[in-house]
């Protein structure tokens, strides 16, 4: 039997993609959620409950990036015109965000102070929303002719990539909430429950609003979701959101301290799943398949040499750093200086 390699290493990529999501998502959240929690020493703990990970978080999104240029060319070639401007926002506020990280804990001004934290809380917000609206751009499809990108500058922008643009901004707010209920005690905790509980609807108001959005971008979309017997197969998916979403509501009513943050995740992953199910095999919708974005076989191989190699030492490493940084974080709590 003969593997196929192009399929392996289009999981390989959208696994570093969704780790990435998650596991970045929430360190966003947690800026995202910078205005409702007014006090510095609030603000402190919430910094350090991530100040560990952070940086490690984002290995992810190098791992995506660099494999899709390694590995699928036409479409990085196609995607990034495509994307220049949002994708060029999104790094800048990336920047933006780790300057101000750092900053905010070597100043004594109270006014610098407060616009470091505007600072790491714009560069999260700006982030987020750029990140979903390049996803909306990507699924609601690239104008690709002779193996390039040939459509306009702001082909990108449209309602439904500002919608998702916002979705993701609510999702990776329920995950910070979720991640500061998990690390946190007594009074900033039980504001990560009122704001995870708003976040929470939010989130789940978005993914029904794009989920009833998608059919109509693309007779696929309706195809897969809407004709028989293809329901029958994808029915589970919003099925078990719904199902997740009362789980949340529970879990956030009985104050339970980790089920919140799970949730959070099953709906991000549910989320990705349904995105797969949309668009799979094409990695430039409406019309360019991984296989037509492959590099050679011989290539791939080569390049998947070196990740089997290295990816182990990734997850072990990623394991180690969030187990030896377990337990919550208190305002007492040595921190990030």
């Amino acid at each position: 039997m003969t593997l196929d390699l192009t399929l392996i290493w289009a999981l390989l990529i959208a696994t570093a993609v969704f780790l990435y999501v998650v596991m970045d998502g929430f360190d966003l959240g947690i800026g995202i959620l910078f205005p409702a929690i007014r006090e510095k020493v609030d603000r402190d703990v919430m910094v350090n409950t991530v100040a560990p990970v952070w940086d490690g978080n984002e290995t992810w999104l190098i791992l995506g990036g660099g494999g899709l240029f390694a590995v699928f060319p036409l479409a990085y070639a196609t995607l990034l015109p495509a994307l220049y401007i949002p994708l060029t926002l999104m790094l800048l506020a990336l920047v933006f965000r780790g300057v101000a990280f750092e900053m905010r804990f070597r100043t004594a001004s109270p006014l610098s102070q407060t616009a470091w934290d505007m600072a790491f809380s714009a560069g999260s917000i700006v982030a987020a929303l750029c990140q979903g609206i390049c996803l909306g751009a990507l699924v609601q499809g690239v104008r690709v002719e002779d193996r390039a990108y040939a459509g306009g500058w702001w082909d990108w922008f449209s309602p439904f990539s500002v919608l998702t643009g916002f979705a993701l901004v609510a999702g990776y707010g329920l995950l910070g909430a979720g991640w500061l209920i998990w690390k946190t005690e007594d009074a900033l905790q039980l504001r990560a429950y009122r704001l995870a509980r708003g976040f929470g609807a939010a989130t789940f108001a978005a993914i029904v609003a794009v989920s009833l959005a998608m059919p109509f971008l693309s007779p696929a979309f309706r195809d897969r979701w809407l004709t028989w017997p293809a329901v029958i197969f994808v029915a589970p998916v919003p099925v078990l959101v719904a199902l997740l979403g009362r789980r949340l509501r529970d879990a956030l009513d009985r104050r339970e301290e980790v089920a919140p943050f799970l949730c959070g995740l099953g709906l991000f992953l549910l989320s990705y799943v349904g995105l797969g199910i949309s668009l799979f095999p094409m990695i430039v919708p409406p019309a360019v398949t991984i296989w037509d974005a492959a590099t050679h076989p011989s290539s791939q191989r080569f390049l998947l040499v070196g990740t089997v190699v290295l990816l182990p030492m990734v997850l072990a490493y990623t394991a180690y750093v969030y187990w030896l940084f377990r337990g919550k974080v208190t305002a007492g709590t040595p921190g990030y200086h």
